[in-house]
Order: structure tokens, then sequence, then C-alpha cells
């Protein structure tokens, strides 16, 4: 038998023994290092800073709480917005502060893209709707269907899907695919046929440097057909583009109740491409 299995053999006394090694972990686990709390404290604030970074620059979440863009987002949709996406202004930024004006490399939206902005009415409400005109177009809505620059837009009957009505009485509404000038196709519907309240309109002259918002409900949706309401947006509003769903619940379930996940996220939408 080699020396570390004999039995005879006498304890190594330059060792610490195994009580008095235990005793001595102990009392080190028990104390932390002041050292190791600052480096606690130092990844802390870079997690935070890079948080910020983040959300203020490149994508902030949102979640989507009006049908107003029904079928294209739901009630209870969760989406990521790029702010790169169309440059920088100072309504990129938390709490808007007033660094500097315009944009920063900015970019235009283009017609089909759902976009959040702050309403021009308090430069403060972030809504989302689609572009569906850029400056210069003339954009008019004639018994349902939208024209822009005179001419009407392809308008495709695609089914029915079930909405409630303005009293919540569950009814089958009318679905259309809408392709716009540039080729963008999407989805919009009709839940009072084509004689809602903005089914007619004036023709609107988009100003230099505004664009005009619509949602894809064309009978709800609190848009830039009613002028003294959201009106035109002006480029420096836009907060970002919508890019994907990234999680989804039902209308009127939490979000933070995860132990319902099971029967309230809509798995079927997560991580769709908002279109």
């Amino acid at each position: 038998m080699n020396a570390a299995g004999d039995p005879n053999q006498a304890p190594d006394r330059g060792a610490p023994t195994f009580g008095r090694g235990l005793a001595s972990g102990t009392a080190i686990d028990k104390k932390p290092s002041e050292g190791g709390v600052l480096e606690f404290v130092k990844i802390v604030i870079h997690a935070v800073i890079i948080a910020f970074v983040v959300r203020s620059l490149l994508f902030q979440p949102f979640n989507i709480p009006s049908g107003s863009l029904i079928p294209t987002l739901l009630v209870g949709d969760y989406v990521m917005v790029s702010k790169y996406s169309y440059g920088w202004s100072k309504y990129s930024l938390p709490l808007s502060p007033n660094l500097f004006s315009g944009r920063i490399w900015g970019a235009e939206p283009k017609l089909g893209d759902i976009a959040v902005f702050k309403t021009p009415s308090d430069n403060s409400t972030d809504y989302i709707k689609r572009v569906i005109g850029v400056p210069g177009d003339h954009i008019q809505m004639i018994n349902g269907i939208l024209n822009i620059n005179g001419k009407p837009v392809t308008r495709v009957a695609d089914g029915t899907m079930d909405m409630p009505d303005e009293f919540g009485r569950a009814q089958k509404v009318q679905l259309y695919k809408e392709t716009l000038p540039n080729g963008v196709t999407h989805e919009i519907v009709e839940r009072d046929g084509d004689k809602g309240d903005y089914d007619n309109t004036q023709e609107y002259v988009v100003p230099p440097g505004h664009f005009f918002m619509m949602g894809d409900n064309r009978d709800n949706s609190s848009d830039s057909r009613n002028l003294s309401g959201v009106g035109y947006v002006p480029l420096e509003n836009f907060v970002g583009k919508a890019q994907i769903i990234f999680f989804s619940v039902d209308e009127g379930s939490s979000a933070p109740a995860f132990w319902k996940w099971p029967w309230t996220v809509r798995t079927e939408r997560l991580f769709n491409f908002v279109r």
C-alpha cells in the first residue's frame, strides 16, 4: 500500500485539520469582502446604463391598449419598436428632454410603415398607426375606399372576422386586403361597412415635413382624418417603427400574471413581424 493509504502513517502536521479548514471557510462565507460588494454595484450600474442606452437609442417595447390597428395588431399585443429606423429626435429619449430640435441621421417613414409617434396636440401621448400619406400626398376617403393622389387604392375582400359592435355585441365584419401605391399590402377591417363617420372625407394635402396616419380598423380609429385631433404628424414626432410582436395575451388578461399564461398567451402571435 502506498503512503497515502498506509493506516499506520502519522498525519501530516503541516496541513490544517478538517475541522480547522471548515471553520476557516465558514468565517469567510459569512463576511463578504468589500471588493465583492463594490464589484456587484459596478455590475448593476453597468446593466442600468446598457438598458438605458438600448431603450433610448435602439429598441423600446410598447403594448397595444386599443383596437385601432385590428386586424394587424390586437389589444394585448406587445411590440418592439426600432428607434434607429427614422433616426433620433428629442422624442426618442425618455421624458423628451429639449436637448436638440429636428432629427439626427433622420430617415422618412415609408408608406405602409406602422409607427409610434407623439401626438402633435400634446407632444407626449404615444400613438401607433400606419403611414398612409407622405409630404405632398393628396388623401381622401370616398365611400370607404382610400384614394391617394386622385387614384383609389386596390381593395380586395378577404373574408370576415368576429368583432364586437359599438354596444359590445358580437358581429361578423368584413376584412379587406389593401395595396398602397408602393406595393405594400395589408389587411383592414370595416366594422360599419363603407358608411362610417370617416368613410367619406374632405381631401387632405399633407404638408411638407408631415405625415398622414391611419388605423387599419377604419371605423374605430382616432387618426389624421380628424384634423382637430391627431391631424398631420411632424417628422420630429416619430419615435420609431414597429418591427415584431414579442408577446401577446388575450384582451382583458394581465401580462404579469404568468401563472395564467398557459391559457392567456396567444402563442400563434409570438415573434410575428409587423406588416
